[in-house]
């Protein structure tokens, strides 16, 4: 698996994890999601992404976009 892969499923499970929790224990996890779509968003333009440098440590390999 890529690291661009990983990322993209990492920031999906997280959204769906988020999404659950405001359903079942809070509706202030939503801020959660938001919070991943608008990383998700400066990483398209700055190509920065906190994620995508621990899971190059973990040894992936590099991708496309996250090199």
């Amino acid at each position: 698996m890529s690291i661009d892969r990983a990322v993209m499923a990492f920031a999906g499970c997280m959204i769906l994890l988020s999404l659950a929790l405001s359903q079942v224990h809070s509706a202030y996890w939503l801020f959660f999601t938001a919070f991943v779509g608008l990383n998700l968003l400066q990483a398209s333009f700055t190509r920065f992404c906190p994620a995508a440098i621990i899971f190059k440590r973990l040894g992936l390999r590099a991708g496309t976009v996250f090199t």
